[in-house]
């Protein structure tokens, strides 16, 4: 069995993230609008005793806890960038913010059905001319937010598919920044909703629909958690050996001059589209790690190989 290569390349460093500095900038003023608007929604659901304008404020304060949650992880994942004891970096900080955040997703949808259920059973009267002005203001609010943490995203889409282009989409998404956008599109849907129940309750004295609509936006809200929490859970998981990179480094080591049989192959991800693997190997001839290690470095998202020969 043979070591690793040179010295030079055990000591190395092992932050394969440079983070998300735009994202976490805008994600702050995102928390600063989110909350002014939380409170306005709240107050104005419960003085005008519109049920799909208090669902809405009541949803963005769990977006506005959110989004405090993913600025706190692009946060510590900064602070704690350098610390040797995170063996592969600290960029699964973010990938667990945006699961928490997923998580108040899910408490946020059960909220909002069962508000919504209480009141169509027991409805009550509605002052809609207020309640349409303050769930206008809010949708306006959460366009400004999307549009902000939409920029983030754009630039770091665009940063992290220079070299990867053959990889899957999604797995160059920074999980954390996907959870506010998410929380604020969420957000964003539920204002709509609120606005068309509000002007059908209005105009054609539909009152049932305030509910309804809260129910659909707990159904919308439960399956863009869902999306996130099974995105975020599998990295969190290191559920990551159906990834494309997995088949491609098979094909290299089918391809290899030298003649080699995988017997063992680990991958996991350790940044927005980049992973490491252990991969050990039985051959018959002569061969070093490094000269597989080499092989495997065409495939740049492979940041961080270990690789063991076993000969007979």
């Amino acid at each position: 069995m043979y070591a690793s290569s040179s010295a030079e390349r055990w000591y190395h460093s092992h932050i394969f993230d440079e983070g998300n500095p735009l994202a976490e900038r805008n994600t702050r003023i995102a928390v600063a609008l989110t909350a002014f608007m939380m409170v306005a929604e709240i107050i104005g659901g419960w003085v005008y005793n519109s049920m799909a304008l208090l669902a809405d404020g009541w949803h963005m304060s769990s977006h506005a806890l959110a989004l405090g949650l993913s600025v706190m992880a692009y946060s510590a994942a900064r602070r704690y960038a350098h610390d040797k004891r995170f063996t592969f970096g600290t960029w699964k900080i973010e990938v667990l913010g945006g699961y928490t955040s997923a998580i108040f997703l899910v408490g946020v949808a059960a909220l909002m059905l069962f508000q919504s259920a209480e009141r169509l059973i027991s409805p009550t009267p509605i002052h809609y001319d207020q309640a349409i002005e303050i769930a206008i203001i809010g949708l306006l609010v959460n366009l400004a937010c999307a549009w902000l943490l939409k920029d983030g995203h754009s630039h770091d889409h665009h940063h992290d598919h220079g070299h990867h282009h053959h990889d899957q989409h999604d797995h160059h998404h920074d999980l954390n920044l996907r959870s506010a956008y998410m929380h604020v599109i969420a957000d964003a849907a539920t204002s709509v909703l609120a606005i068309i129940a509000l002007i059908c309750g209005k105009l054609w004295g539909a009152a049932w629909l305030d509910p309804v609509m809260g129910i659909v936006g707990a159904g919308l809200v439960s399956v863009w958690a869902y999306g996130l929490l099974r995105d975020s859970g599998r990295i969190l998981l290191d559920a990551e050996m159906d990834a494309p990179v997995v088949a491609e480094i098979y094909e290299v080591i089918e391809a290899s001059p030298i003649k080699a049989t995988i017997t063992d192959l680990h991958v996991w991800r350790v940044g927005k589209g980049k992973y490491s693997c252990i991969l050990s190997l039985h051959t018959n001839e002569e061969a070093t790690p490094d000269y597989f290690k080499d092989q495997l470095s065409i495939h740049e998202e492979l940041v961080h190989i270990t690789v063991e020969i076993n000969q007979e």
